[in-house]
């Protein structure tokens, strides 16, 4: 089959692999209908974060079953799936109690790479939704979204504390980002302030339910979120990017008492214990758990209610997948589509 690899920073081809095949009697495989370039796939294209020799890439997918292994009991050959991008069994105590991303036997689909035309998919029983009915393109590219951006900034928002009445800021302008700010306004979250400087993106945000604009960073962009709170800061904050800059800043627009959901990959990032210690805010974040989030999240996309699809502004042929990581890492794409 044909999938992406990376052979090292800013080299990306699509070459011959082997198929799939199910390794585990809770393996599925799945046919890839379409996957996609992740913000987080940049820190290795870039060489922030390291890998050992060329490696799959991908881990968002929307596919059908091919095969199942025996021990697979919910999902059937010819079902269309979404997964997330952490394979769990969600069964074991950490995934009922909601955070099937630490899930005892997870599986990170990542290692795995799903930019391909078909993927091992462990502990499908417990990794996989099926979609009910027969999506429409925009629909289709609705539920990739679910697979990780979606429901990462839905688990942000979720995470900040975002609710009704709330008022709620979101650091970081990427596909995360964007999306938790679509999850506020559908929590209900009366104020929701959108931290960007790309036009494009903002308008997206405002679409989606942003209120506000701020295009200031560091000191001057918290200044400018305490400014239109009346001085407080933000109940919640959704930080969305994993630097530094971007910790340090959702921290300081918090009020005191408020959520700070912290979603972005964090590279470099170190908190200083005496600040965070007067900074008086509630902390949590990590990988979301897709998973928790999956059943509502298709629900609301096959019922037309939301269309987190519209932050792919660029669809590509996988073939064609290093053109959209050039995009993405310069900025010329929000969030890149691929077709198997």
């Amino acid at each position: 089959m044909r999938a992406v690899v990376m052979h090292g920073p800013g080299d990306v081809r699509v070459e011959d692999v082997a198929d799939p095949e199910i390794i585990e009697p809770t393996d599925a495989v799945i046919r890839v209908t379409a996957t996609c370039v992740c913000g987080s796939d940049l820190w290795p294209y870039r060489g922030i974060e390291q890998q050992d020799g060329p490696a799959q890439m991908g881990h968002e997918y929307v596919g059908v079953v091919e095969r199942v292994g025996a021990g697979v009991r919910y999902v059937e050959e010819g079902d269309l799936v979404v997964g997330s991008f952490v394979a769990c069994d969600n069964t074991c105590e950490i995934c009922r109690s909601g955070f099937q991303s630490r899930c005892v036997r997870q599986v990170m689909m990542g290692a795995i790479g799903t930019q391909a035309e078909y993927a091992r998919i462990p502990l499908a029983d417990g990794t996989l939704v099926k979609v009910p009915g027969e999506p429409t393109p925009e629909q289709a590219r609705s539920l990739l979204a679910a697979s990780d951006v979606l429901g990462t900034g839905w688990f942000g928002a979720v995470a900040a504390d975002a609710g009704i009445g709330k008022s709620v800021a979101v650091v970081g302008d990427g596909a995360v980002g964007l999306l938790a700010v679509m999850a506020a306004e559908r929590l209900g979250s009366e104020r929701i302030i959108a931290m960007s400087r790309h036009p494009d993106r903002q308008a997206l945000a405002r679409r989606f339910g942003a209120t506000d604009i701020v295009e200031e960073r560091g000191a001057e962009g918290v200044a400018r979120i305490r400014e239109l709170t009346d001085g407080y800061g933000a109940h919640s904050t959704v930080e969305a990017v994993g630097t530094q800059e971007s910790m340090t800043q959702a921290i300081g627009a918090t009020r005191p008492g408020g959520h700070v959901g912290y979603v972005g990959v964090s590279h470099g990032v170190e908190l200083d214990g005496l600040e965070l210690f007067f900074a008086t805010v509630n902390l949590l974040g990590g990988p979301a758990p897709v998973r928790r989030f999956l059943p509502e999240l298709i629900d609301l996309v096959m019922s037309g209610r939301i269309d987190p699809g519209l932050v792919f502004d660029l669809a590509l042929p996988l073939e064609e997948a290093a053109e959209g990581y050039r995009a993405m890492d310069e900025r010329r794409a929000t969030k890149a589509l691929l077709t198997p």
